[in-house]
């Protein structure tokens, strides 16, 4: 039987007795009650093994000193990390009462992020362009400011439908993966090609998929809207910054004069 439990943040909430009828059914129901702590450890490792190839460069010991704002990013963003792990970590041990209470400030963090990686990355953008002399600063901009986008979209939709732990902790999922983007690029070119480090995203995205056909026998509507709609989006970002296209170029300088 299953009984949804609502929560406010972070992966809901089903708790499972699984019955009997062989091996299949119990590693479905293994996999139904453990895949949200899953993948929140398996983002969190992604993105600490993608960072690990430019942190001390950028970070630890910089040539040209960092602007302090990037600091303060990378703080904020590890500590999402952090707390999305908790809280499907609270969900898991039954702990909903914990889990709505941190729900709340989680709501107020999430915005934060947005705010924040904005600021970055239109901070980044100029400190590229007038510090580093990239040629391709305005039109790298695009690529952070659409992560964010992403973000703050399914982000919102999480928070307006959090009680509906099913769409609810979907959301919450594919907006915590639009945030791997940055790690992806990060990455050794045999992984996945340079141009290509939006799959990466859309692979973790795809892991749900993958649960839901195994557990459900059906794909939840949330990965049928957002993943389209996030493909569609990083194509055209992509498309837009190798090609460099003017219409953006111009929005470009602007943000970064």
């Amino acid at each position: 039987m299953r009984y949804g439990r609502p929560g406010v943040l972070g992966t809901t909430t089903d708790v499972n007795d699984v019955a009997p009828g062989g091996a299949g059914v119990k590693q479905r129901g293994l996999l139904d009650r453990f895949f949200y702590l899953f993948m929140a450890v398996l983002i969190a490792g992604v993105v600490a093994y993608g960072f690990s190839f430019t942190v001390r460069r950028n970070l630890l010991s910089p040539d040209v000193p960092r602007p302090p704002v990037l600091y303060v990013h990378a703080v904020f963003f590890s500590a999402w990390l952090l707390y999305f792990i908790l809280q499907a970590a609270l969900v898991r041990a039954r702990q909903v009462r914990w889990h709505r209470r941190l729900g709340v400030a989680g709501a107020v963090f999430g915005a934060a992020i947005v705010v924040l990686g904005v600021a970055t990355a239109i901070t980044m953008g100029r400190f590229n362009l007038v510090r580093l002399g990239s040629a391709t600063a305005e039109a790298d901009l695009l690529i952070p400011l659409f992560d964010m986008l992403a973000f703050s979209v399914t982000f919102a939709l999480a928070v307006r439908w959090r009680r509906q732990p099913e769409l609810h902790r979907r959301l919450m999922l594919i907006a915590t993966c639009a945030l791997t983007a940055a790690a992806f690029a990060r990455m050794p070119g045999r992984f996945l090609p340079p141009v290509l480090f939006y799959a990466g995203v859309d692979i973790l995205i795809l892991i749900g998929v993958v649960r839901d056909l195994l557990v459900d026998r059906s794909v939840h509507a949330a990965y049928r809207w957002a993943l389209p709609a996030f493909v569609a989006g990083q194509t055209l970002v992509m498309v837009t910054v190798v090609n460099r296209l003017e219409p953006w170029m111009a929005i470009g300088r602007a943000l970064l004069r």
